[in-house]
């Protein structure tokens, strides 16, 4: 998890994108390219050979961060699309089970 006061997300982290082409969907940070932009991957549409630049101003980071993505940037300076889906739809089913205890998404 993350500290909520901190706004720059980490490779490995999940933000959700709230402008451009894939506003609305949630994607994996893979590089953090300087302080204004990094590179996001979902896996799916967006795999990680032709990961989006993004401006931070367009996306919402989220308190989840993948360990097995981080690991694997770490260990090898890349990750498989597969580990990209996995972390996605990890986060989703916890926003799922989130959902059913009766918690909202931003609260």
């Amino acid at each position: 998890m993350v500290n909520e006061s901190d706004d720059k997300p980490v490779p490995g982290q999940i933000v959700r994108v709230i402008k451009g082409r894939d506003a609305g969907n949630y994607c994996v940070v893979v590089r953090v390219l300087d302080g204004r932009f990094i590179e996001v991957a979902d896996g799916y549409r967006r795999k990680y050979d032709r990961a989006k630049k993004k401006n931070l101003t367009h996306v919402v980071p989220q308190p989840f961060i993948s360990a097995e993505v981080q690991n694997s940037l770490n260990e090898t300076g890349k990750v498989t699309n597969g580990k990209l889906r996995f972390a996605v739809s990890k986060f989703m089913n916890e926003i799922v089970s989130d959902l059913r205890k009766g918690e909202s998404i931003d609260g």
